[in-house]
């Protein structure tokens, strides 16, 4: 992963749940709570890039368990006081993460805008290998809305792949190049559909919701194997 787009979540684990505040997004974040605990009802889940835990400690609600893994060790000693019987914690990155375990489900909250474009392909991939036949999958992620933090005006630079990057700064006066994407319908459509069936996009105000299930043909090939 982008080492200072590591180093811009270290440094903002603090503040990091100052962003669950806004009082505009309240309904977003209830509707996403929701629809979250009903994808997620007793399964198996593994969570990727579960910062703080916020969305770790809802789903458990209603999850059978779940494996919460963030490459960063200041967010996941945050997250760990969010611990239960049903919520295990571990330092992984995403795309290094060995499991022997299958799971029911897969979520990312708020990951997918910051892999880049041409890494998408294997991020899936290895998204796929972790899930058992006719495995959910399910990630939310912040839309582009003028007048807030991801309004289009504050990209501050796009490179040759597409992809779209913010310069923010932190309370502690850091200032980090942030990768940011705000994919289409039809792009999550695109990538997704490579691994997936059923895809269902739900657009909330602030917020995109996107929920799939395990390709059949991927899991025929590999009942042959």
């Amino acid at each position: 992963m982008n080492q200072d787009l590591v180093s811009y979540y270290s440094d903002r684990a603090k503040e990091y749940e100052k962003v669950y505040l806004n009082p505009a997004e309240q309904g977003d974040l209830q509707s996403a709570e929701k629809i979250f605990q009903d994808l997620f009802a007793n399964k198996t889940v593994l969570e990727i890039a579960c910062d703080t835990g916020y969305w770790t400690e809802r789903i458990a609600k209603t999850a059978t368990s779940i494996l919460a893994t963030d490459i960063n060790e200041s967010v996941i000693e945050i997250a760990g006081k969010r611990k239960t019987e049903k919520i295990t914690f571990a330092v992984a990155d995403m795309f290094d993460l060995k499991s022997t375990e299958k799971f029911d489900g897969v979520f990312g909250g708020f990951i997918w805008s910051h892999i880049l474009r041409q890494d998408l392909n294997k991020f899936l991939e290895k998204v796929k290998s972790f899930l058992k036949p006719n495995g959910t999958i399910v990630f939310i992620d912040g839309k582009a809305v003028a007048g807030t933090n991801h309004d289009l005006k504050n990209i501050t630079k796009t490179d040759e792949h597409g992809n779209t990057f913010q310069t923010r700064k932190l309370e502690n006066g850091t200032s980090h190049l942030v990768l940011k994407n705000f994919p289409t319908k039809e792009f999550l459509f695109q990538k997704l559909s490579k691994i997936a069936d059923d895809i269902n996009i739900i657009n909330l105000e602030y917020y995109w919701i996107v929920s799939c299930k395990l390709n059949k043909k991927y899991e025929q090939n590999e009942s042959k194997s």
